[in-house]
Order: C-alpha cells, then structure tokens, then sequence
C-alpha cells in the first residue's frame, strides 16, 4: 500500500463533545480551534495572537468561496482568504507573519466546530510541500496536492463537532501550513481555512 493510501485509509471522522466555547460560537458556519487557524487565532476567542488582520478579527468563521480546490476554488495567491475581498489580510504570507501552532509528525487531529451544519460532500486537508517557499503567496504549487484526508460527508448533516485525524510525514519538520476545506453539498461553495504549523 503506498504511503498516501496509508494515510488516507487511516483517516476518521469523529464526533467530539462540544465544551462551552461553542455557546460563543453562535451564527457561526465553520472554525478550526485544534490545531488553531490562522483566523480564529486573529479573534478575541483565539487568543489574538495574529494582528492586523482585517474582517477575519470579528468573522474568523466566515471564509467560504467557491467549492472544487485544486481545480477549482479560490484563485492562487487568494487560498487563504477563501478569495473574499474582506479577508485579504490572511493572504500576507512570510515566514514570520503568522503564529504557528505545534504539532508533530506521525498521528495528529483536527478539530472542527460548525454551528451552521450543512449537508457535506466531502473534508480535505492539504500540507504545503517539503521545499515549498513561505515567503511567497500561497498557491497551488507550494502545496501537495495528493491530501493527507480525503473524506466523503455522504451528503450528510454532519455533528456540531468534527474531528478529522490524519498523518504528517516523517521527512517534515518546522514551518508549514495546513490547508482545510470543508465542501458542502447543497451549495457551490465550500469553507476554506489555512493552520500556521511548526512540525517537530
């Protein structure tokens, strides 16, 4: 089996009970609070570790843009705002310019919380590639496009509490950045959020 299958057919998506940061979430259609996203880590609820953010402070929830990445969804240079205007800030992109969240290689999860649960189509997670350049804008080609989960949401409602497990290589380390898109079935749009990581 190779290496990518492997990861895939280790893949599971969970129900996690919610705690009482989901009462805060209210109106809200999707965040990432483990490992935390870039917006929800520009939010007063995140912590505000990342600044000069624009819109994403108060709608760190709100980036949703056009479903079907890689082929599709929002343009290169535009990934991280989702390709909406109100979000650009989150495409600035350096080496220091966001917070980065730990993990490791091997076994990890991620954890989303939905408080507009919509029919979903499908979860995928995207990991920039080993030689990738964080001083560039995000785009197509500094990501592996072969993702680390490839789950179908059996046009299903899915639970207010979502966790994905998933691999990180072991010829990873330092700085990367995570790609989660979240593709509803109902609409033609899905939710997209980017993770500032450091691997050990």
């Amino acid at each position: 089996m190779s290496v990518l299958l492997a990861m895939i057919s280790e893949t599971t998506l969970a129900v996690k009970p919610c705690t009482a940061t989901a009462g805060v979430l209210r109106a809200r259609h999707g965040i990432i609070d483990e490992p935390k996203c870039r917006a929800f880590l520009c939010s007063a609820e995140g912590g505000a570790l990342n600044i000069n953010c624009g819109q994403a402070e108060w709608e760190p929830q709100s980036l949703e843009g056009p479903k079907g990445f890689p082929d599709g969804g929002p343009e290169d240079g535009a990934i991280a705002s989702a390709g909406v205007e109100r979000f650009a800030a989150l495409d600035e992109q350096s080496a220091d310019r966001w917070q980065k969240q730990p993990i490791k290689t091997g076994h990890n999860t991620l954890h989303w919380r939905l408080a507009v649960q919509h029919r979903t189509e499908s979860w995928q997670l995207y990991i920039t590639r080993p030689d990738w350049d964080p001083d560039k804008p995000l785009s197509r080609v500094q990501f592996d496009l072969h993702p680390l989960v490839d789950k179908s949401g059996e046009d299903e409602v899915p639970p207010e509490c979502v966790t994905l497990n998933y691999t990180i290589p072991e010829n990873y380390s330092g700085y990367h950045v995570l790609l989660a898109v979240w593709s509803v079935a109902d609409t033609g749009n899905a939710f997209y959020q980017v993770i500032d990581t450091d691997i050990s």
